[in-house]
């Protein structure tokens, strides 16, 4: 059955079923737009009503253990809640078993005879014996700490669950990745980032729950990426600021900027992407995690 795709500009067009729920083309003008699938619903006949508008600002809370934010709509309305907890006393734990392991270790390896330790081979036991102790002390406190996982409530009084961000793993030496849920546990998309490009500019990645990668979140500017490399922030005169784009595309649909203010304020500015090829919840899932996972 074919499925008919119609473009911003104007232009429509049959593709064939395999295309369905997929990013495509427009033939004329070079559009992306996402073909209708009739086995999943649109994103706005799934989106709660916060969630339903293209413009976000999101504010975080100041002097708080764990990272809140307030995100309103471009009046200043508070429309959702969002909470990620420190879990400060279980993560400052496994600071101390590590360390209790790391000192441990290295106060017995000390207190060998010295009748002992004039061997290659001895030198070569204490050589392994300190690299065991290193990787129990590092594998004991990743193990007793805590994921940190991102909730979106109605409000503060979190009755109310609205989305979830989890961590998928406590240690990823090179991509980090996160699962968005929605209300009732289903996952949205995948969020990640690889530590590798992002010592030279910041990038994170979108994928669907089957793997195919949707969307590209990136600093807006090599040149600026590698001046706040440098430089640093330059009293907010070097903000880092991130544009959106369907994969395989150089087309942006969306920003997330940091306003010039002494508290941490964001803008997420969606009015590029009139066919909500982003599902708005996924893009404030990923403008949070743009903050609060690059440590900004």
């Amino acid at each position: 059955m074919p499925v008919l795709v119609t473009c911003e500009c104007g232009t429509s067009y049959d593709l064939k079923d395999e295309f369905a729920g997929k990013l495509v083309k427009c033939p004329n003008c070079g559009r992306p737009a996402r073909a209708p699938s009739a086995a999943t619903p649109s994103p706005q006949g799934q989106t709660d009503p916060a969630f339903d508008r293209d413009t976000f600002l999101l504010r975080q809370q100041l002097l708080k253990i764990s990272e809140k934010y307030d995100v309103g709509d471009e009046e200043g309305n508070k429309l959702i809640f969002v909470e990620r907890p420190a879990h400060l006393l279980r993560n400052l734990g496994a600071l101390l078993a590590g360390a209790a392991i790391l000192f441990g270790g290295m106060a017995g390896l000390a207190a060998l005879p010295s009748s002992t330790t004039g061997s290659a081979a001895t030198a070569w036991l204490v050589v392994i014996g300190m690299l065991i102790i290193l990787v129990g002390a590092f594998a004991a406190g990743i193990a007793i700490s805590a994921k940190r996982h991102v909730t979106f409530y109605r409000d503060e009084s979190k009755r109310e669950r609205l989305l979830d961000i989890l961590q998928d793993k406590k240690f990823q030496p090179i991509t980090m990745t996160y699962t968005v849920r929605d209300a009732r546990g289903r996952p949205l998309a995948r969020l990640g980032k690889n530590w590798l490009f992002n010592m030279i500019r910041k990038r994170w990645y979108v994928w669907a729950p089957d793997g195919r990668v949707l969307f590209l979140a990136k600093e807006d500017s090599v040149i600026l990426s590698l001046l706040r490399r440098f430089l640093g922030p330059l009293f907010g005169l070097l903000r880092t600021n991130f544009i959106f784009l369907p994969a395989g595309t150089e087309d942006v649909i969306g920003e997330f900027k940091r306003k010039f203010t002494i508290l941490d304020r964001y803008v997420l500015d969606m009015t590029a992407d009139p066919q909500r090829l982003m599902d708005r919840r996924i893009a404030v899932a990923l403008g949070v995690m743009l903050d609060t996972g690059e440590r900004r």
